[in-house]
């Protein structure tokens, strides 16, 4: 007999690559995170790390199951690890390791999940000092990438010109953030893997992409409250343009090679606007748009570090996973 989301049981699913920076503020939170389920268990995948990572995550939670991938294989890689060795009727919560949980919050994100319309739960995200975080969006189109090329963050007051949707205003959204994600186990079950070939960013996109089209619904829950350090993806060169050429790649697989191309050039124009403030992340970014056109639109993702094809395993497929 199946056991469903009732039942009161999560797996955490934790992928570090060197967070020994942010581990024990992350660890330190779970238990209280938890308290009122009747049953968690973690998983931390770390990919490759090269600082005390895994040694941190063992001494600080003796009861995780630590799994070491030998090379950073990817966001979406990690995550795969800890699905498969999910068990079933076991929830699903993805966790970035830079959050920390405060206390209750998984409960309450499990309690949306009963309601049989909803096919992920996702909390109100804040900064450490308190602001909180725009992490609800709508879907991706080509011309809500003209309007952030032209607009910026502005583009999202008006619905149709921005994927950004306005803290406070809406609950449900086409995809959120991927810091806090909590799947019941009916979703994870049917959707299966996540898109390992996509690395690092926009994974999400197309993981909540396939939860609505199959007819379930993205749901914010303000009771449950994650803050999140974050700030790497714009600040850091590599992981912006990983970011920015990736949206170029969802694009092509749900829309279509004609759409891809109109998104890349708006993505283009975008950083030809701002690459003369001097932000080195839109260089960046600019560049690797222009070398990986073809691939791109194509709807193949490459690392911008090296222009080159990523190191992952690829799980593209529809595989379903057990849980």
């Amino acid at each position: 007999m199946r056991v469903e989301v009732a039942d009161g049981t999560v797996l955490v699913a934790v992928v570090t690559y060197n967070s020994e920076r942010d581990l024990p503020a992350l660890l330190g939170s779970l238990p209280a995170a938890m308290d009122g389920l009747r049953g968690w268990r973690l998983i931390v995948a770390d990919n490759g790390s090269t600082d005390d990572t895994v040694g941190l995550a063992r001494t600080l939670a003796p009861y995780a199951q630590v799994v070491t991938n030998e090379a950073n294989l990817g966001y979406a890689a990690g995550v795969n690890t800890c699905l498969a060795l999910a068990r079933e009727g076991e929830a699903v919560l993805v966790l970035n390791a830079d959050v920390y949980l405060t206390p209750r919050a998984v409960p309450a994100l499990l309690a949306a999940c009963a309601d049989p319309e909803v096919g992920m739960a996702v909390p109100l995200v804040r900064r450490p000092n308190g602001v909180r975080e725009a992490t609800l969006r709508r879907r991706p189109t080509v011309l809500r990438q003209w309007g952030e090329a032209l607009l910026g963050g502005a583009a999202g007051r008006i619905p149709a010109l921005g994927e950004r949707i306005t803290p406070g205003t809406a609950i449900e959204a086409d995809w959120a953030n991927g810091a806090a994600l909590l799947m019941p186990s009916r979703v994870v079950s049917r959707i299966g893997w996540w898109r390992e070939d996509l690395f690092l960013y926009s994974e999400e996109v197309d993981y909540c992409r396939r939860i609505t089209d199959a007819g379930w619904r993205i749901r914010q829950v303000p009771s449950a409250v994650v803050y999140h350090r974050g700030g790497e993806s714009t600040t850091v060169p590599e992981l912006w343009a990983q970011l920015v050429t990736n949206r170029v790649v969802h694009l092509a697989r749900w829309e279509g090679r004609r759409a891809a191309l109109l998104g890349w050039l708006a993505l283009v124009v975008g950083a030809l606007l701002r690459t003369p403030l001097g932000r080195a992340t839109h260089r960046r970014a600019l560049g690797a748009l222009l070398r990986g056109r073809s691939r791109l639109v194509r709807g193949l993702p490459s690392h911008p570090a090296t222009g080159g094809r990523l190191p992952a395993r690829a799980l593209t497929d529809e595989s379903r996973v057990r849980t």
